[in-house]
């Protein structure tokens, strides 16, 4: 439990954790100090001075609040008239040279400059004499477009390469009004990172080349949701939008906080992401090539199942921990092989030591905690004497060669259940679309074993069942969600006393005896 210090804001008492500096201290009782230039993941730079607040009795009288730590009975002045006229005057300065495009600027609705200046300027502008003018739509690679004139040189950007990444490829040139940030010569953005310089940034010199102009940000509703890029399970937002008559769209996922996961960043390639959610959906049901209703499929699907001798049932390591434990149920009733093999997941040597990892999927340490076997030996020795196999939205065309798994399936008859129309998915014999993750809730668990739950971010026009569902139409005994959680609990010892939307936002971490990473 932190240490807890009294001291009073504008008069007025307010505890607070001892050891941060005001403006997080004091933010965390839901008073905001305005701030340009700091971060809590980049610590203090003191530049912007627009967080300046007035110490009672203090000596000096005036510090910056983002590095000035909080201190038992320490008296902050907030609104007192000097203290406004330093925010007027800082603003003031911000918005000598700012373009006002506003409604042209990606940032608008998100600027801390808009936010700022209707709550600590509005003034009219007293320049008299042209703006200085900078450089306009500048590349600045891996995505990154810079815009110098909308620049406060809050200095973010270029700590971020420094201290996170630590390739350093942005400075600050040139000094007074003419100071802008740029990229070293021959030397462009070029980490996994980069595309955080964008939320870092307080106002619209760093936007997207892949969100500019999409949307505005005012249209977009705001879901969280858990990145099912790799196998670290980083925490996003998921921004979505559904136009009159249209389809619900995602333009874009961007971090959310978690100290427990990810922090406060994702990588550029989860952030990217987002786009396999809205293409190359399977929306029909299918007989070979033809399209069928859900419905026939199903009944065509439960005939086969009464006839196979053999069954083997093949699931993704992407499956949230309800999908696996209902269909292991399925599997358990029709005395099938269950694998989880899915080595192709895996990219050997492809993550780092921050947030990236070799492994590709989201829950394999789901079939690690459920006792299902992802040997490549298990299945190969399976497939061969199977005459059916029920694949569960596993993409064994990244485990195998497609002339291998042709061989391998030949004589057997195969049923894919899948989120998306994959050139395995056309070899299948029957295909039954199912909701992909952002359109259903679940939990998983990650390479950290920590145990994440997510809920349903997304309704398309075609709402389509998940995994769970369609396995439960095909004869698992865990029919209902409550159900398939209470099964859960009776294995996972962390899940009990909760439900699944109570989960902590920040996650359960499991034991070692629960969960430990495995390989494929």
């Amino acid at each position: 439990m932190a240490e807890k210090i009294k001291l009073f804001v504008n008069g007025v008492e307010v505890e607070v954790e001892a050891k941060k500096n005001l403006i997080d201290a004091i933010s965390a009782v839901g008073i905001e100090i305005p701030h340009l230039c700091y971060h809590p993941a980049l610590g203090a730079d003191g530049n912007c001075r627009m967080c300046l607040v007035g110490i009672e009795d203090g000596r000096p009288p005036l510090v910056p609040a983002c590095k000035t730590p909080a201190r038992e009975g320490m008296k902050v002045l907030l609104d007192a008239e000097h203290i406004k006229k330093i925010q007027h005057d800082v603003m003031e300065l911000e918005l000598i040279n700012h373009p006002i495009d506003c409604p042209v600027c990606d940032q608008a609705g998100e600027c801390k400059l808009q936010d700022y200046y209707m709550s600590y300027d509005q003034k009219e502008s007293r320049m008299t004499v042209p703006q200085v003018t900078k450089g306009k739509k500048l590349d600045f690679g891996s995505g990154v477009i810079h815009d110098q004139e909308r620049c406060v040189v809050c200095g973010r950007c270029v700590r971020f390469c420094r201290q996170i990444t630590k390739t350093g490829e942005l400075g600050a040139i040139n000094r007074s009004d003419d100071t802008r940030i740029n990229i070293f010569p021959g030397r462009p953005l070029n980490n996994r990172y980069a595309l955080n310089v964008v939320d870092l940034c307080p106002v619209g010199a760093m936007t997207s080349s892949d969100f500019r102009f999409k949307q505005r940000v005012w249209f977009l509703k705001k879901a969280p949701g858990i990145c099912h890029g790799c196998a670290k399970g980083c925490n996003i937002t998921i921004d979505h939008n559904r136009q009159k008559y249209e389809d619900d769209i995602i333009y874009r996922f961007r971090p959310l906080l978690n100290k427990q996961v990810n922090g406060y960043f994702i990588c550029d390639e989860g952030r990217l992401s987002y786009k396999q959610e809205n293409d190359g959906r399977l929306i029909e049901a299918r007989l070979s090539t033809q399209p069928r209703s859900i419905d026939e499929i199903l009944t065509a699907s439960t005939k086969e199942i009464d006839r196979a001798e053999k069954i083997v049932i093949s699931l993704s390591p992407n499956c949230s921990l309800e999908q696996m434990i209902t269909i292991k149920a399925l599997s358990e009733k029709l005395g099938a092989t269950l694998t989880g093999y899915s080595e192709g997941y895996i990219k050997q040597d492809d993550g780092d030591d921050f947030l990236i990892q070799d492994d590709k999927s989201a829950n394999r340490a789901g079939l690690q905690l459920l006792e299902i076997d992802n040997s490549r030996d298990t299945f190969t020795g399976a497939i061969r004497e199977a005459d059916l196999l029920i694949n569960f939205n596993n993409n064994l065309l990244l485990s195998f060669a497609e002339k291998e798994i042709s061989k391998l399936l030949k004589g057997t008859k195969v049923i894919t259940v899948t989120s998306h129309d994959t050139p395995f998915t056309t070899m299948a014999d029957m295909a039954i679309p199912v909701a992909s993750f952002s359109e259903y809730a679940g939990t998983v668990v990650n390479s950290d074993n920590i145990l994440q739950s997510f809920g349903k971010a997304i309704t398309k026009n075609i709402d389509l069942d998940d995994i769970s569902g369609i396995a439960a139409r095909l004869g698992s005994p865990l029919q209902t969600p409550g159900e398939r959680f209470a099964a859960l609990q009776q294995i996972i010892s962390a899940l009990n006393g909760f439900e699944p939307d109570n989960i902590p936002a920040e996650g359960l971490k499991l034991k070692e005896s629960e969960a430990a990473n495995v390989t494929a």
